[in-house]
This record gives structure tokens, sequence and C-alpha cells, in this order.
């Protein structure tokens, strides 16, 4: 991306305040409230060091969690939870001998989060209006709203969303709101050292992202594809689009994503017709056996 030209203007390593729209400098993004922003992570430029996991706990003061060997490789968090808004995904594949040094793992790995979607389904399932859009396209929970009723645990079709022990409120990424609200691009994006993690607005990023694919294929890395762009596995279902959606080179299920997520809304009518159905079924039946016990 280079170096904006407003860099030029801050050369001192201390400075008196906050640089006016400083996300402009590190992301190439000036933050205008009515405009959407995600994340695009590229999961081939991952190396797991974890300090997105690390940035986004400081910034927002959540516990440490995840202290304990898991089992599971390098992964200590295991999962996104109500502490931990952002979860890198280690995956130690079967050796492949025939490239590179033998014994060597393949190594997948990937920062995940809540993936905004467009049409969250915990925003509709929330009894309260406690989940609501933002100004920049992302969904938050307000922790003075809600009631912890857990509605929107089992809605998320990417089991994002979770109710702390500690207040039994549910809990999740912010997309760092309190940070695009004062012009600053999220702590995760700003701490990742590959840009794996990219901050911008959603159609900027969906665009760099179909470039960075074709870019993959020509070096021959095929398995490249976009999960949760518009018309890509992960926005399906009427989910349409992820705020945060990612490149990936493995099948979704290899990092704990579903293959096709969709709304549990759109599963309404059809459930509640059959259920309909069932009783008239049943109504039916009665009345038939009560017409032949008359007979009879």
């Amino acid at each position: 991306m280079g170096v904006h030209p407003r860099a030029l203007d801050y050369p001192d390593s201390l400075l008196p305040g906050p640089i006016p729209d400083e996300s402009e400098l590190t992301s190439g993004t000036r933050i205008e409230a009515g405009r959407s922003y995600g994340f695009f992570t590229d999961t081939t430029l991952c190396i797991g060091c974890k300090a997105c996991e690390v940035a986004c706990k400081e910034w927002n003061a959540l516990p440490a969690d995840g202290l304990a060997l898991s089992g599971m490789s390098y992964d200590n968090t295991v999962k996104l939870s109500a502490d931990t808004w952002r979860h890198v995904l280690f995956v130690e594949k079967a050796p492949r001998n025939d490239i590179g040094p033998p014994f060597q793992a393949g190594w997948v790995m990937m920062s995940d989060v809540c993936k905004h979607c467009a049409n969250a389904p915990c925003m509709e399932s929330c009894p309260t209006g406690a989940l609501f859009r933002t100004e920049f396209d992302t969904v938050v929970v307000q922790q003075d709203i809600c009631n912890g009723c857990g509605y929107c645990v089992p809605a998320c079709p990417f089991g994002v969303v979770e109710l702390s022990p500690a207040d039994g409120k549910a809990h999740k990424c912010t997309l760092c709101y309190d940070r695009l609200k004062g012009g600053l691009e999220p702590a995760c994006a700003k701490s990742c050292p590959t840009d794996s993690i990219q901050f911008g607005e959603v159609d900027t990023l969906v665009e760099r992202a179909h470039e960075r694919v074709a870019e993959l294929h020509r070096r021959g890395a095929t398995d490249a594809y976009l999960y949760g762009a518009p018309d890509s596995p992960g926005a399906t279902g009427g989910l349409e689009r992820l705020n945060a959606f990612f490149l990936l080179t493995e099948r979704p299920e290899v990092y704990n994503l579903p293959a096709a997520p969709d709304r549990p809304a759109d599963r309404i009518a059809p459930g509640l017709a059959a259920g309909v159905a069932t009783v008239a079924g049943l109504a039916l039946a009665a009345a038939a056996l009560l017409a032949g016990g008359r007979r009879a």
C-alpha cells in the first residue's frame, strides 16, 4: 500500500495527541459514518503470531483465558468466546513428504472473528434491541440493554456470540466501534505484522480480495477462494455478505466454518407451516376416530 502522504506531517515519535483520521495513515481508509467497514482476512499470510488476539484483549480490557495447554497444537484459546473476540486457529495437517523437508506438518492458520453479517441472525433474534447496527454497518451488543436471554447464541451460524459467566450478558467483537468513532483502525488489523487482517470499506476489500485470489491462481495456488464475499461460500442462506470475510485454501470445515450457513429466520415460515399441517392432520385423524366410534 505504501506510505500515505499525510504521514510526512507527523515525523516525531512522540505526539501531543491523537492524529486526526489516523486510520487513513495506517490502513489507507478514512472512516466516515454511513459507509460499510469490515475485515478481509487472508489466511495465506497468517503466521499464527497471535498479535491480533493480544491487541484485541488489551484494547477491550478482556480477561486472559486459555492459559492451560489445550492439546490442540499451539491453540490455547480454542474458540471465540465472551472473553476472546479474536481467535487464531491452528491446524496441523498430515506431513507432505513430496515437497519440502520430510516429516514437516502442513500448517493452516486463520484469525477468526465475528462476521458482522449483512443480515445478522443474532440481531434478528434479539428481543430487547441490545444488538444494533452501527453507523459503520457493524453489529454491536449494548450491554446496558442486553438481558442475557441467550437467543442470539444459537441464532449465530458461526458460533460467535457467547454469554459471559461474569455478568450473564452476550459479548462479541465490536469491530472496535469506539476506535472507529475516533478515526482509528481496529486494534487487531493495526497490530497484524503480515497484513493478513486488512481493514477498510467492504466493497474495496472485496475488490482487493478478488485480485489476491487471481494472483494466487497465477502462482499455481488454484485452491484459493473467498468465503463470505458476495456470491461465495459463506454468503449463503440469505446472509448475502459477511462484512468480515476470508481467503481460504481448504474446505470451510477445516477452519471450523460452516460450508453453507443460513439465517434461522428463514426457517420460521417452513417450520410454522409444518407445525400447522401436523396439528391439522392430528385434528382430522381425531375427528375420523370419533366419527368411527359413533357409527360403532
